[in-house]
């Protein structure tokens, strides 16, 4: 007498795997976020401490809106090489516009992103209309950008001590910093965008199979132009956040290296490489891995040296596991 095919022995193990596998994709990296705060927590007593957390929460801040836009560029299968370069040349602008009376503090404000989005906007364009490979457009972008930042500030470092938006990093509401407040509110609007809108259900079709999004009458150049764009506005309000903690911003040194660990979070969050795979929800967690481990590699006294070792370890890592999912999906 032969089984149900619901109730085969290999229909079962099929069923088991899948449910693993939507497990690990609900779940994502939170239990090595768990395992990196009890770890740290463990060896340094002044880890768990409120303040230590606010101070990990606030490091985070940044690096959340850049994944967040980062995130957007990602599940295209693009990438944004820039970002860094585009958030010291916009803090520059900013902090220009700030010592100018003009510029009241909502003019500062849509100075640093709408230059951002601007700057978004051109590597958006030289992809979705000239097809350039978006690694290749936004490596160019990236030195570009930052000699641009470097013109704009006349190499110097532009230093505004009464700061008109500096509350942004230093202050809080009912104890929690303006600059968390910020990235929560970034993660919130990205999280409606994608999973609420048309335009969130165009960016994962583009993702997964642009010739098929083009062919059932999405604007593929539309999607394209849009995610760069939001990644450079996000960048800009990235850049007022930084500026505001520093009450200053430089084109040479400002944002070095921060579209490493947008892309590391983005990566340890789900989202794929191969574009179409994703979540806002897992970039987020990605963000605060990278701020726990840098912070905890900080209080137990690690070098700087193998703090750049050790993320670049993490980058890689994520990029295999990106390669596991993705694997483990075609089995």
């Amino acid at each position: 007498m032969s089984l149900p095919l619901e109730n085969s022995p290999t229909v079962a193990a099929i069923s088991k795997r899948e449910r693993a596998r939507e497990l690990m994709r609900t779940v994502g990296m939170l239990p090595v976020l768990i395992l990196l705060l009890i770890g740290f927590s463990l060896m340094t007593d002044t880890f768990m401490s409120w303040q230590n957390l606010s101070i990990i929460t606030q490091q985070a801040s940044v690096n959340v809106v850049l994944a967040a836009g980062m995130t957007f560029v990602i599940l295209t299968a693009g990438i944004d090489l820039s970002v860094g370069a585009i958030l010291a040349a916009s803090a520059v602008v900013a902090l220009q516009a700030s010592m100018s009376p003009q510029f009241g503090m909502l003019g500062i404000a849509a100075a640093g992103v709408g230059f951002g989005l601007l700057l978004g906007l051109v590597n958006g364009g030289l992809i979705a209309f000239m097809r350039l490979p978006p690694f290749i457009v936004t490596l160019g972008a990236l030195t570009a950008m930052r000699g641009l930042a470097r013109l704009l500030a006349d190499d110097k470092t532009v230093f505004n001590p009464d700061l008109p938006f500096a509350f942004i990093g230093n202050d809080s509401v009912l104890g929690v910093p303006w600059l968390v407040i910020i990235a929560v509110a970034v993660i919130v609007v990205s999280w409606f965008i994608l999973r609420r809108t048309v335009m969130g259900v165009q960016i994962y079709s583009v993702g997964g199979n642009p010739e098929a999004a083009r062919l059932s009458g999405i604007k593929v150049w539309k999607v394209l132009l849009f995610v760069y764009a939001v990644s450079g506005a996000l960048a800009g309000l990235g850049a007022v956040m930084s500026a505001s903690r520093l009450f200053a911003a430089n084109g040479l040194q400002l944002g070095q290296s921060y579209e490493l660990d947008a892309i590391a979070a983005v990566i340890l969050g789900g989202t794929s490489f191969t574009g179409g795979v994703g979540t806002i929800g897992g970039t987020l967690i990605g963000a605060l891995i990278i701020a726990v481990l840098t912070n905890g590699l900080v209080l137990l006294g690690v070098s700087d040296i193998w703090q750049y070792i050790i993320k670049g370890i993490v980058i890689i890592g994520a990029v295999a596991l990106d390669r596991y999912r993705q694997s483990g999906a075609r089995t």
